[in-house]
């Protein structure tokens, strides 16, 4: 009997010592989580404005006709983008167009991209000297894209360009360009879409040299001693185990072929004729560069096709994946 009221006691006078600490812990626990809503809340407001806001006003503009200058517009409903898919003779040849070179790139870049970065990564992981060096020097394209760089390809792919000389001093004067690779309407597009591979492939190399680091040795191994030679065991154990990584970089270069326009704007402008323009250059130019007014509207409506199409792309490609899985 006295044990049992001993123990009573002692566990009554823990439960009466706990449960000051405990409101404690929780008062501190609330604290820290009102700090963390007041450290991210600028964040938020930032997002919910520059994000969310602008979505939105956007959807509103695709059903409107407005030259982005008067204060009054006038509602149109869908007929912009009937307007972009068949019914404007104005618009809608020009979009046909843009989309047909969009879908080459969208095809050629993420393909070239893979077919470029998996075996890169695959030489970078086994080399054993100098590896910090190699890896810099394949970075360097991602790091230095940008407004510079594509101005230096211009000046190397203009008709007395480096290219054009280098080939000439090697004496295959027959393959240069007269007009320069990108004044030739046969060789334009073609090179827009290497120099966005160029500028692709150093992540892509570095998503999959970080899949092989997780690669255990063993199943290498293993295959080794089964008598399968380097491209067996490339081919048939260590690609599908970087499946997940490749639907990744083919999933990013999608979408930038899609809604990119940067490179074909700075280096081409849509030129020569019609042969670079893409979606996202024609979006910008029906909003900044038309000078048929009102058109800010039917960019408005172009943008949220892209914006449905990359939606629909990543939702094709989660489903394949998963599938796969």
């Amino acid at each position: 009997m006295t044990t049992d009221v001993t123990s009573l006691g002692a566990a009554t006078g823990t439960r009466g010592r706990t449960a000051p600490a405990r409101g404690r812990r929780r008062r501190y626990q609330g604290r820290e989580v009102a700090w963390g809503y007041a450290l991210v809340a600028p964040a938020i407001v930032l997002f919910a404005v520059m994000g969310v806001y602008t979505l939105f006003w956007g959807l509103q503009l695709s059903f409107v006709r407005w030259n982005g200058l008067t204060p009054t517009w006038t509602w149109v409903g869908v007929q912009n983008y009937l307007d972009l898919l068949y019914a404007s003779p104005v618009f809608a040849p020009p979009v046909r167009t843009a989309a047909l070179n969009t879908v080459w790139v969208m095809v050629a870049a993420p393909l070239l991209t893979v077919a470029i970065s998996f075996p890169l990564a695959l030489a970078l992981n086994r080399a054993r000297r100098f590896v910090g060096l190699l890896r810099s020097v394949y970075f360097v394209p991602y790091i230095t894209t940008g407004i510079a760089v594509y101005l230096a390809w211009q000046y190397v792919l203009e008709p007395n360009g480096a290219i054009n000389t280098l080939l000439r001093a090697l004496g295959l004067g027959t393959l240069s360009q007269p007009q320069g690779w990108l004044g030739n309407p046969d060789t334009a597009l073609p090179t827009l879409i290497v120099i966005m591979v160029w500028s692709a492939v150093p992540v892509a190399t570095l998503l999959y040299l970080t899949g092989l680091q997780t690669i255990d040795p063993a199943l290498i191994e293993a295959a080794q001693i089964d008598g399968a030679g380097w491209w067996r065991v490339n081919l048939s154990v260590v690609w599908p185990l970087l499946r997940g990584i490749t639907a990744v970089i083919l999933l990013l270069n999608l979408r930038d072929a899609l809604q990119g326009f940067q490179i074909f704007l700075i280096m081409t402008d849509g030129g020569p004729g019609e042969h670079t323009k893409v979606l996202g250059l024609e979006t910008y130019r029906l909003a900044f560069q038309t000078q048929l007014a009102p058109t800010l509207g039917l960019a408005s409506a172009l943008g949220w096709m892209l914006f449905v199409a990359a939606l629909i792309v990543a939702f094709v490609n989660l489903r394949v994946n998963r599938e796969r899985a």
